[in-house]
């Protein structure tokens, strides 16, 4: 009898333990993952609201369920510019947001969007495996943020009356870049900036309070921008606006949950990243599409305006964000190896 006694104590002391030490359920029921864009469901609406769900459904899959996670999109559990923030805290668990934004906050995190660094699609992939990558997750670490899927997306520009497809269409504009970078390299082209997060452009070209607005392709579809915009420059061809726009994880969060349940993390974020590729590069398309349906004028990037552009980025954003401190100058020493 006292055996078993003591056999059934020690059962409930191990399943205490567990509790306490193990599953997400137990400590912090289901994960919260907020984003800036427009919700819609598994299937249907912008792509990063989708790649948000589907990454949820596969955490629960491969976790049998011990792992959940709840989407809030618009901005609705937090303000778009107080998610990196949250994340470093551990007061958010998980959210997709551009990376740029936290530039006042972390100085590297400004070369997510920084000017005609990255070309291409297959140059932001291949900055994850190598060295620009793993400094640039070294830093994040540091401060407190796992990346869990590596996306980019190519982006152009929507304006209301001017085109704005080379520099020298920028003088007098008021334009949105996205980032402190991309806006110096605006501001030497003889544009004024505005700064806003993505979802407040719509407002600020309806008002006449900004002339034009860089941003990506998927958001251009999403906010609508074709019902007021009269020209577009698009990013299907090449562009010198590519967005690092990762799934990023509270290390917080993260280094609480058993080393099983963090590597399944690791693995649904990794299986999202062809999916966000695929869909970036379909918007691309589709937003020229858009745009030319709606009576908007579509223009491209060619070779030689993107060299233009490319000489103001590496006399101005490139230069400033080098000499920022040592970090900095190792990211894009590191970044420029990739062209």
């Amino acid at each position: 009898m006292n055996m078993n006694r003591r056999d059934l104590m020690s059962t409930a002391a191990a399943a205490s333990l567990l509790a306490l030490s193990g599953g997400a359920a137990a400590q912090a029921g289901t994960m919260k993952i907020s984003h800036q864009f427009p919700g819609g469901t598994l299937t249907e609406g912008d792509f990063r609201d989708r790649l948000c769900r589907r990454f949820a459904a596969d955490i629960e899959k491969r976790s049998n369920g011990a792992l959940k996670a709840a989407i809030y999109p618009g901005s609705s559990l937090m303000k778009t510019n107080s998610q990196f923030s949250a994340l470093r805290k551990g007061a958010l668990d998980i959210s997709l947001v551009p990376l740029s934004y936290a530039g006042g906050e972390v100085a590297e995190t400004n070369i997510g969007l920084m000017p005609a660094l990255v070309p291409s699609y297959e140059v932001g992939a291949a900055w994850k495996t190598a060295e620009v990558g793993k400094l640039l997750s070294k830093v994040l670490d540091d401060k407190g943020v796992i990346v869990l899927s590596w996306i980019w997306q190519a982006g152009g520009v929507v304006s209301r009356a001017k085109p704005l497809v080379g520099p020298e269409d920028a003088q007098g504009q008021k334009v949105r870049g996205g980032s402190r970078e991309m806006d110096m390299m605006l501001k030497a082209a003889g544009a004024s900036v505005i700064t806003l997060p993505s979802n407040e452009i719509y407002a600020a070209m309806q008002t006449g309070a900004m002339d034009a607005a860089m941003t990506s392709s998927t958001s251009f579809i999403s906010f609508k921008l074709e019902e007021i915009a009269k020209n577009m420059t698009s990013g299907r061809n090449r562009a010198y606006w590519f967005m690092f726009e990762p799934l990023m994880m509270s290390k917080d969060v993260f280094s609480k949950l058993p080393k099983a349940q963090q590597d399944i993390i690791m693995e649904a974020g990794a299986a999202q990243e062809k999916f966000a590729t695929d869909a970036a590069r379909a918007d691309d398309k589709i937003a020229a599409e858009v745009y030319a349906k709606a009576g908007a004028k579509v223009f491209d990037i060619d070779d030689a305006t993107m060299k233009k552009w490319q000489v103001i980025a590496r006399d101005t954003a490139w230069k400033d964000f080098g000499e920022r401190n040592e970090s900095c100058r190792a990211l894009l020493a590191a970044a420029q190896k990739l062209l």
